[in-house]
């Protein structure tokens, strides 16, 4: 309130940089989505819980989906902070902290949506240390499994969002299951066999974003905005289309490798995960789709 309603104060007109003029939702994104659903209805099913404890986890059950406006929030972050990048200096900022009578600037209380999806989980850890074996230790755990979930999917979203030029809609492809970094060797039935031999020894730095539909390979890119954080772009190389996609489990020499083929083997891509954990978790997530 002491800076998005300040936006429209006459008086404070003439402070507000041009960059920032009818841009409120991009700085602020869904926060007054966020408010309303804790201020009216989260708040209020907490403060029932006091009492009884063990029908918090239930709170959390109830509200997965309201939940997930914590994306939409972290989905706009990187535009947000583009923009505090470009006015975060100006009177009308400055202007509005003295006002407040703030030691923070506005954007350390911006990111704090950010840092509240996280914290969940750390609560309700907390709670669970202490709910051994009693009535309602099995809510607890689903409710801490619903935040880790929402929390992959705010962190998987972040990546995809940074996807470029993919041609069709990323949207179309399904739900986004898991995607990280891999070595990609790559062997092309077609072709000459110079390209193949090359191809054996040194892997591709690939990352790869995998859809109920569709398994794309991106290459990363990092670049420094304005010497601040480095920001992570993917580029598309090239996808699979799932529904004709084979998958062989072990590699001969190495238990971190696994075969994704396409075609009938027509082209095959070996892929390095960094532990065997890493893999069998990939393992079951396309063993799923393919069935």
């Amino acid at each position: 309130q002491g800076y998005a309603s300040e936006m429209d104060n006459p008086n404070l007109v003439h402070l507000i940089p041009s960059a920032l003029q009818n841009k409120t939702e991009v700085l602020f994104g869904n926060l007054p989505e966020i408010y309303y659903f804790h201020n009216r209805i989260f708040l209020k099913e907490i403060e029932h819980c006091i009492e009884n404890p063990e029908l918090l986890a239930r709170c959390f059950l109830k509200r997965k989906e309201d939940l997930q406006i914590y994306e939409k929030y972290c989905q706009n972050k990187p535009r947000s902070e583009a923009l505090w990048r470009q006015c975060g200096d100006s009177i009308f900022f400055q202007e509005c902290q003295r006002k407040l009578d703030h030691k923070l600037s506005l954007d350390a209380y911006l990111l704090k949506p950010v840092q509240r999806i996280t914290k969940y989980q750390l609560l309700l850890k907390e709670m669970l240390k202490c709910s051994k074996n009693s009535e309602g230790t099995a809510e607890l755990e689903e409710a801490l499994a619903t935040v880790l979930d929402i929390i992959k999917s705010v962190n998987d979203s972040m990546h995809q969002i940074a996807i470029t030029g993919y041609e069709g809609d990323v949207s179309e492809l399904g739900k986004l299951l898991m995607q990280g970094s891999f070595n990609v060797w790559t062997d092309h039935k077609k072709g000459h066999n110079k390209v193949k031999d090359l191809a054996r020894f040194k892997p591709m730095q690939r990352h790869l974003f995998l859809y109920t539909k569709m398994l794309l390979f991106c290459k990363k890119r990092e670049e420094n905005t304005d010497g601040h954080e480095k920001t992570a772009s993917y580029s598309f190389k090239n996808s699979l289309k799932m529904s004709t996609v084979g998958i062989t489990e072990n590699v001969k020499g190495d238990n971190k490798k696994f075969e994704i083929w396409y075609n009938g083997r027509e082209e095959v891509y070996i892929i390095q995960a960094s532990s065997v954990e890493l893999k069998n978790t990939w393992i079951s997530e396309i063993r799923k789709v393919l069935t």
